[in-house]
């Protein structure tokens, strides 16, 4: 009890919650997170080993899937290994630098991932509006310069974060109804005026997704442009299940994404524990089904899984 004590009384450490109102099913709730984060890894894994064996697969669709793949074990293991420790053992402090270090790499990476959606939709665009010319425009030093510019703009953007709640003043108060360190929510722990958390909070939330979002749109309006005009029925159902995955794959990020967001922001009437299990949905959701998702409806890669696995 003297060393809980002591702990709480550190004004370095930060406690989080977990699902607050409900706490007394925190070992049932952690089931789907455990076997949730057991799906992520297997599933991305076999994609990026996949990929690394065959060398047909070594194209810029799939080197681009790879990228995402990786975002998407990262984001998972960045919020669930914590969580079961909440939820089956009450491990809740986190220091503030390392609930920091968490909120930077997590942020970090989601908008890492929309960059990764976006050049998957400029990909799909080049493939069917310019499937001649795709192999000059779309070469692997080019993907590569694609994906560190989305890497650079990732960092930018969120370095000022965790510098700008740093320097807040913290209250006594300092547990977060969290599974995992978010930036409004630690600020609003704090003593201080969080006017500029909030204003660079929703600031992101335009010139990450909205920018992103509006490329992404662009880049399909021209796609069905391009369909609507061939006239062979054969030819339009090529292009238009090419687009399949990539399609279902963006629903599944940026729906439960701008909804979370949306309701984070705006939903005040909106009970906690809704907020937080949107949040964690958002985060581990598209993450899970994502290597489904591209394993169903990419034929290439179905059919190498396929070959792999009977193989063994």
């Amino acid at each position: 009890m003297d060393i809980f004590n002591l702990t709480h009384s550190d004004p370095s450490i930060f406690f989080l919650t977990g699902i607050p109102g409900l706490e007394h099913f925190h070992n049932w709730i952690s089931i789907p997170f455990a076997m949730g984060y057991i799906v992520i890894l297997l599933g991305n894994f076999m994609v990026l080993f996949i990929v690394k064996q065959e060398q047909t697969l070594h194209t810029p669709m799939y080197l681009v899937l790879c990228v995402l793949a990786i975002t998407d074990i990262i984001t998972s293991t960045l919020v669930v290994p914590k969580a079961l420790c909440i939820f089956w053992f009450k491990l809740k402090a986190i220091t503030l630098p390392g609930c920091l270090t968490q909120m930077f790499f997590l942020n970090t990476t989601l908008i890492m991932q929309s960059a990764v959606l976006v050049i998957m939709a400029f990909d799909r665009y080049v493939a069917i509006c310019n499937p001649l010319r795709y192999t000059t425009i779309l070469t692997k030093s080019r993907i590569a310069k694609l994906g560190l510019v989305g890497l650079t703009r990732a960092v930018v953007l969120i370095l000022p974060m965790p510098l700008i709640l740093s320097r807040l003043p913290f209250c006594d108060n300092r547990t977060i109804p969290q599974t995992f360190c978010e930036s409004i929510a630690v600020a609003r722990l704090s003593c201080g005026d969080i006017t500029i958390n909030r204003v660079y909070g929703v600031v992101l939330m335009v010139l990450n997704m909205g920018l992103d979002q509006s490329l992404i749109a662009l880049s399909y309006g021209l796609i069905i442009r391009a369909v609507l005009r061939i006239s062979s029925r054969k030819t339009h159902q090529k292009a238009l299940s090419t687009c399949t995955a990539h399609f279902c794959v963006l629903l599944l990020y940026c729906a439960p994404s701008l909804f979370s967001q949306m309701a984070h922001h705006f939903g005040k009437n909106i009970a906690p524990h809704v907020h937080i299990l949107l949040a964690n949905v958002y985060l581990l959701v598209p993450s899970m089904l994502n290597p489904i998702i591209y394993g169903v409806k990419t034929k290439e890669l179905r059919d190498k899984v396929l070959q792999y696995l009977c193989k063994k």
